[in-house]
């Protein structure tokens, strides 16, 4: 049996070696509950195996499944990057690429001047919620009625 490790490095991402693997896999960027549970079983894992406990050779299985989800068998709608707009391929972006991909889309999307990218570039909702009573700007920062400070300015 494999040596028990408090931090186990799968990803680009450190995992916590106390918790199931199917929790401590949702600390990567990228991978919810649903992928999780289809990465762990396409790689053969027990999901309630410590993540401790992982031996290097399923570490590696993990590595692969998750830079490769669609050479191994996880269904398309699991991925967060279908048709992509660039390439048109499904693709599933892990870590900090997909920050990086989200901060490019919504620069693409203000240069374009959509809707959407002007509701980012004006730092309104972009999801049509409402705005009369939520998403102020100035909120929490008013002071009501102001008192005058010092004397008049009468002689």
């Amino acid at each position: 049996m494999a040596e028990y490790r408090h931090i186990v490095r799968v990803a680009s991402t450190d995992l916590v070696g106390e918790k199931p693997i199917f929790q401590a896999l949702r600390k990567i960027k990228g991978v919810s509950f649903s992928l999780s549970k289809a990465i762990l079983i396409q790689s053969g894992i027990d999901p309630t195996k410590r993540a401790g406990d992982l031996e290097q050779k399923e570490v590696e299985i993990l590595d692969k499944i998750i830079a490769d989800p669609l050479g191994n068998d996880i269904p398309v709608w699991m991925f967060n990057r279908q048709k992509d707009p660039e390439t048109g391929e499904d693709h599933h972006i892990v870590g900090a690429d997909r920050k990086f991909t989200i901060e490019n889309d919504i620069k693409a999307m203000k240069k374009a001047k959509t809707y959407k990218g002007m509701r980012h570039q004006w730092g309104l909702p972009v999801r049509g919620q409402r705005t009369k009573s939520n998403f102020r700007r100035n909120k929490g920062k008013g002071l009501g009625v102001k008192k005058k400070s010092g004397k008049s300015g009468r002689v």
